[in-house]
C-alpha cells in the first residue's frame, strides 16, 4: 500500500523571537530577554492599573500634642468635602464655571445670622472691662490699649457701645494721668541721649499725651453734634459733655484744659436750659470755688467774657452768676494792701518753750550742718510762698479786670434780663473796685433806677425765643442798686476815704423810702424758687416745656435769687445801722421807723417778724432819736404828718405817733406780738 500523503501541521508555539522568556528554557533566549529590560515602562503600566484606596487609612501629617494631664493625643485631619475636592482637582472647567462658586459664598454671608444688639453690648462691656483692667495694672506696658478703645468709639456698631467706650476712657484717664503737665518733646529733646529708663518714661508720656489729645478732640466733635448729624436724641452730645466735666473736675492741671473749657462754654452760649446746660454751669461753679492758684479760673473767665461779647451779651443770667463763685472775695479781703504778702503761719505762732525732748548726741560738725540745712529749708519755704502769692495775686487781678469789664459793659447796654446778676456781682465785689470809678458807678446806678420803669418790657429785637423773657422788676433793681451803693462805702478802702470822695447816697435812700409801701403789698415778698411751697403755674411755658424746671433753675447762695424781704433787710441795715459812714439823722431814723411799723401790718408773719427784729436793733442803737414817736409829751414837730411823702425829709414824721404798735400787740401770730412788745420795752428803757 502506498504510503499516504503526509498532512502539513501548523506550529502553534511562538517563534524564538516571540516566545515568552518564562516558557523558554533556552539560555540564549533568557539573555535576550534581560538585554531588553531597559526598554520596559513598568511604572507607567503600574500607574495605569486601576486601584482602590481606603479612605479611613490615611496618612497622619499632624504632630501629636501633649495635654495638660500629660497624655499624648493625635489630632485628626479635617475631612474635605467631595465637592470642594472635585472643584479643586477639576482644572478643565471654563471661566464661567470657575466663577460660579463666588455668588454662592456671598449668599452664605448674607444669610448668616446676626448677633442681637443685647449680646453685642454685653460683649462690648466685657471687652472694655478687660482692656481697662490691663491698663490699670500696668499703663506703660499696655499703652496701645488706648487705641482699641478709640477704635470702638470710631467704628462702634451702635451709639450705646460708643457711649460706653467714651465713659470708660474718661474713667481710665482720670486714674492714669499724672499730677503734672506733660511737655511736648522738641526735636532737640528727641535727639538728646538719655538713659533707658528715661527714654521709656518719655515714650510712655508722649503716647499718653497723644491718646489724650485725640480723645479730647473726639469729645469736642461729639459735643457739637446736633439733630440730623448722627445724634438725633442728643445722647452722644450728653455723654461727651459729661466726660468733659468729669475730666475738668478730676484733672484740671493737665494738658488740653482749654479745649475742655471750650466745650462747656459753647454749651453755655445757648439760652436753652436743659440738663447739659445745668451740668456745665455747676461744673464751672465748682471749679471756681476750688481753684487755689487762679489759673483755671482766669482761663474760664476769659473764655466766658469772649463768648458773651460775641453773643452781644444775649446769654442766660445764670452764666453771669458763675462769677459769684470766684475766690476773689475771700482771697483779696484778707490782705491789707496789694504790695504786702501774707506772712507764713510759722511766724504767727505763739512764742514759748518747746517741750523737752530726748537729746541725741551730735558732733560739732553735725550740728553745724544741721543748722545750715534748716536755714536753707526756711529760705526755700519763704521763696516758694512768695512766688505762689505773687502768681495768685496776678491771676486774680486779671480775673477781676475781666469780670468788671463784663459788668460795666452790661450796665452800659442796660440789658433787662442781666441787671439782677450784674448788680449782684457788683454788690459782692464792690470793695475791690478802684475808688476812681466810684463816682461813675454811682451815676450809672442812679440812671438805672431812673429808667427802670421805662424799660419794663423785654427787648423785642431778641431773635432767640427758646425761653420766655422775664419782665423787668423795678422794685428789685432798686433794692439791688441800693445794696451796691452802700457796699461801696463798706469796702476796705472806701470807708477810710468816704469824706474825701463825697459820695451822696440820698438818691438811693429816697427811692428805698418810696419802695416800702409797694413792697408791703407785694404777693411775692417771700417768694423763693428753691424753698417756696407754691405750685407752678400750669399756663406758664416753663412748666409745659420741662417738668423738672424747679431742679434745673436751682440757684445756690445768690443775692439776686433771695427773697425781696432779705434784700429789703440788707438795704435797711446799711441805711439805718451801718457804721462805715456818718450816723443817720433823727428825721431819717424816725421816718423809716414810722413807715416800717405801717408796713409790718400788711406783711406776712415771717416778714413782719424780721422787720420788727430790725426795729429792735434800731431802738437799741438809736433809741433817743426815735423815742418821741412813742411819747407824745416829747413831740417836737408841728403841723400834720404826711404818710405819702416821696421824701423822708418832707414827711414831718415827728408830728405823728406810732399807733401801729397797738394793732401789732393784737396780731394773730404770737411771735409778732412778742416782737412788738420788745420794741416798746426798748423804748421804755430809754431815759
Amino acid at each position: 500500500m502506498a504510503p499516504g500523503r503526509a498532512i502539513k501541521r501548523r506550529r502553534l508555539s511562538p517563534s524564538d523571537d516571540e516566545a515568552s522568556p518564562i516558557s523558554n528554557s533556552n539560555g540564549a533566549s533568557l539573555n535576550n530577554f534581560y538585554s531588553r529590560a531597559a526598554e520596559w515602562d513598568l511604572e507607567q503600566e503600574y500607574e495605569r492599573r486601576p486601584r482602590k484606596a481606603n479612605k479611613k487609612d490615611k496618612e497622619k501629617t499632624r504632630l501629636p500634642i501633649k495635654t495638660a494631664e500629660g497624655t499624648i493625643e493625635h489630632v485628626e485631619e479635617p475631612e474635605v468635602p467631595n465637592e470642594e475636592l472635585d472643584s479643586f482637582l477639576d482644572t478643565d472647567t471654563d471661566d464661567d464655571e470657575a466663577e460660579a462658586p463666588v455668588p454662592k459664598e456671598e449668599e452664605v454671608k448674607e444669610e448668616a445670622p446676626k448677633v442681637p444688639l443685647k449680646l453685642q453690648i454685653i460683649q462690648a462691656k466685657e471687652d472694655i472691662a478687660r482692656i481697662a483692667e490691663l491698663i490699670n495694672e500696668d499703663p506703660e506696658e499696655h499703652i496701645s490699649s488706648f487705641k482699641k478703645l478709640a477704635e470702638m468709639v470710631e467704628k462702634g456698631p451702635h451709639p450705646t457701645i460708643k457711649k460706653l467706650a467714651l465713659a470708660a476712657q474718661a474713667a481710665i484717664y482720670r486714674d492714669v494721668i499724672p499730677g503734672y503737665r506733660i511737655r511736648q518733646l522738641s526735636d532737640a529733646d528727641k535727639a538728646e541721649k538719655v538713659s533707658k529708663e528715661v527714654r521709656k518714661l518719655r515714650n510712655y508720656e508722649q503716647a499718653l499725651l497723644s491718646g489724650y489729645r485725640n480723645y479730647v478732640d473726639t469729645l469736642s466733635t461729639f459735643a457739637k453734634l446736633g439733630k440730623g448729624e448722627g445724634d438725633d436724641d442728643g445722647s452722644m452730645r450728653t455723654a461727651a459733655i459729661n466726660c468733659a466735666c468729669s475730666l475738668l473736675l478730676a484733672v484740671p492741671h493737665f494738658n488740653f484744659r482749654g479745649d475742655l473749657l471750650k466745650i462747656l462754654v459753647n454749651r453755655l452760649s445757648k439760652r436753652q436750659i436743659d440738663a447739659d446746660f445745668v451740668k456745665c454751669r455747676e461744673t464751672l461753679e465748682e471749679i471756681f470755688s476750688k481753684d487755689d492758684d487762679g489759673i483755671v479760673s482766669l482761663e474760664a473767665v476769659s473764655l466766658l467774657s469772649k463768648m458773651m461779647r460775641a453773643k452781644e451779651y444775649r446769654v442766660h443770667e445764670s452764666v453771669l452768676d458763675t462769677f459769684l463763685h470766684l475766690r476773689l472775695l475771700s482771697e483779696f479781703s484778707s490782705k491789707g494792701s496789694r504790695d504786702k504778702v501774707d506772712k507764713p503761719d510759722e511766724e504767727n505762732t505763739v512764742r514759748g518753750k518747746k517741750p523737752k525732748e530726748k537729746k541725741e548726741f551730735r558732733t560739732k560738725k553735725q550740728r553745724k550742718l544741721e543748722k545750715e540745712r534748716k536755714a536753707v529749708e526756711k529760705d526755700m519755704k519763704e521763696a516758694d510762698a512768695l512766688v505762689s502769692h505773687e502768681a495768685r495775686d496776678k491771676n486774680q487781678a486779671e480775673t477781676l479786670k475781666l469780670v468788671f469789664a463784663t459788668y460795666f459793659r452790661i450796665l452800659k447796654l442796660r440789658s433787662p434780663t442781666l441787671m439782677g446778676a450784674v448788680l449782684e456781682g457788683l454788690a459782692k465785689y464792690a470793695h475791690l473796685i478802684n475808688q476812681d470809678f466810684f463816682g461813675d458807678l454811682l451815676e450809672a446806678l442812679k440812671d438805672l433806677i431812673s429808667h427802670a420803669e421805662e424799660a419794663e418790657q423785654p427787648d423785642e429785637e431778641d431773635s432767640d425765643k427758646t425761653e420766655p423773657m422775664p419782665v423787668r422788676n423795678s422794685l428789685r433793681e432798686t433794692l439791688l442798686c441800693t445794696i451796691t451803693a452802700f457796699a461801696l462805702l463798706e469796702g476796705q478802702d472806701a470807708s477810710k476815704a468816704a469824706a474825701s470822695l463825697h459820695l451822696d447816697l440820698s438818691f438811693f435812700i429816697r427811692h428805698l423810702y418810696r419802695a416800702l409801701y409797694p413792697l408791703s403789698v407785694n404777693p411775692d415778698i417771700e417768694f423763693n424758687p428753691n424753698k417756696s411751697l407754691r405750685l407752678p403755674d400750669p399756663n406758664s411755658n416753663e412748666s409745659k416745656d420741662d417738668g423738672n424746671c424747679a431742679e434745673l433753675q436751682k440757684k445756690k447762695n445768690k443775692v439776686n435769687f433771695q427773697t425781696p424781704t432779705v434784700l429789703l433787710l440788707r438795704c435797711l441795715q446799711s441805711t439805718l445801722l451801718a457804721r462805715s459812714h456818718a450816723s443817720p439823722s433823727p428825721i431819717r431814723l424816725a421816718g423809716f421807723t414810722k413807715r416800717l411799723m405801717t408796713t409790718a401790718l400788711q406783711l406776712p408773719e415771717k416778714s413782719s417778724l424780721a422787720i420788727l427784729s430790725l426795729l429792735t436793733r434800731v431802738t437799741k442803737q438809736h433809741g433817743r432819736k426815735i423815742a418821741p414817736l412813742w411819747n407824745t409829751e416829747e413831740r417836737k414837730g408841728d403841723g400834720v404828718f404826711n404818710p405819702h411823702a416821696m421824701d423822708v425829709e418832707e414827711s414831718n414824721v415827728f408830728a405823728g405817733t406810732v399807733w401801729e404798735g397797738e394793732l401789732l400787740r393784737l396780731h394773730y401770730c404770737p411771735q409778732v406780738r412778742d416782737a412788738a412788745a420788745d420794741v416798746e420795752k426798748m423804748i421804755a428803757a430809754v431815759k
